[in-house]
């Protein structure tokens, strides 16, 4: 018998996040253990939405069977808390909490403020909430107040590739993976290999670029005012089959985030042999292993200078971390959903 549930998501699922990517690849994978996922569109501008769209997707999820269990993704969850608060009663909410909303990049202390209320009123509601890391769930215990026994994880999987070996001559060509925004440190990652100049290396960027178009003009500008505009490609969103094809050609990937809930490119890059250079910001030293990659602070330039500098110099080190990263193991997508499906049964 096929068991269903809902995935209530904002804006297109399609779009090119790690967030929508582990919804996607969920919501796939239950299919092949036995449930039939339906997705609910919830309409656009979360975290942020308008009036109107809020009350719509309050309607819709209102709309939905209440004997099955509705997985809301957590950018519309949390901005959510008054349909929250109507349906705890009657519908099986579970909240997926990919990182907390208060935690983006860029947000103003009133916003930040704003959000984290919203989200943990709303959480407050939800029968079960499920994070994407440890790290998240300390995060959802200490600050919203979200008890254990309401409180699970189910990291994303990924996918299992014939990692190569990569040959350690010529120009170092550096990879990083995400979209143009605050949170991911461009602007870091940039201003250190302003620093490296002398050294060979390009360093190709796949991300959207239409998130945060503020963010994409900065770091345009600022990549022309320090003249490397012929060393840095700006590839915008790229499909799945691109980005394999890159993880595979790159010897070094490197994206000094600013928080991630997870850091699903950390674990892809690894999964293709590549050493990492990230930092030790929310969850990626839980992601990388310590063998595999290079962690430094967040905001430290001249700390990721160096690292960048070391590897990019000493192509024997970059083995030795490439060599752990094909030894690394992490578990895979049909894995990650036998785990969310056994939640989605046990939740009253």
């Amino acid at each position: 018998m096929v068991k269903a549930a809902v995935f209530a998501v904002p804006g297109d699922i399609a779009t090119p996040t790690g967030g929508y990517a582990y919804d996607r690849r969920i919501i796939a994978e239950l299919g092949a253990v036995g449930w039939r996922a339906d997705v609910l569109g919830l309409g656009e501008g979360f975290p942020f939405p308008s009036a109107d769209t809020r009350a719509t997707a309050g309607a819709r999820l209102a709309a939905l069977p209440r004997q099955h269990p509705i997985v809301v993704d957590g950018l519309a969850f949390g901005a959510l808390p008054k349909a929250a608060q109507a349906l705890r009663a009657s519908h099986r909410l579970i909240a997926l909490v990919h990182h907390p909303l208060a935690l983006e990049t860029g947000l103003s202390a009133t916003e930040r403020a704003a959000l984290h209320t919203s989200e943990r009123s709303a959480l407050a509601c939800a029968r079960h909430v499920i994070a994407t890391s440890t790290t998240s769930a300390r995060l959802l215990a200490a600050d919203y107040g979200i008890p254990s026994d309401r409180l699970s994880v189910v990291q994303p999987g990924t996918d299992r590739v014939a990692a190569r070996v990569r040959e350690n001559a010529g120009e170092v060509v550096l990879l990083a993976v995400g979209a143009v925004i605050p949170r991911k440190g461009y602007d870091v990652l940039v201003a250190a290999l302003a620093r490296l100049a002398r050294l060979r290396w390009h360093l190709v960027i796949a991300g959207d670029g239409g998130r945060s178009p503020e963010t994409l003009r900065r770091l345009e500008a600022e990549i022309a005012a320090l003249d490397l505009a012929d060393r840095i490609s700006l590839l915008g969103a790229v499909s799945s089959e691109q980005l394999a094809s890159l993880y595979q050609r790159c010897d070094l990937f490197v994206l000094p985030s600013r928080f991630e809930g997870y850091g699903m490119v950390f674990a892809e890059a690894i999964a293709h042999g590549l050493p990492v250079v990230g930092t030790t910001a929310g969850a990626i030293p839980e992601t990388v292993p310590d063998a595999a990659g290079v962690l430094v602070p967040p905001d430290d330039v001249e700390t990721l200078a160096a690292a960048l500098r070391r590897l990019i110099e000493d192509p024997a080190e970059r083995e030795r971390l490439a060599a752990a990263a094909r030894a690394a193991r992490f578990p895979s997508w049909r894995e990650q959903a036998v785990a969310f499906a056994r939640l989605l049964e046990n939740v009253e």
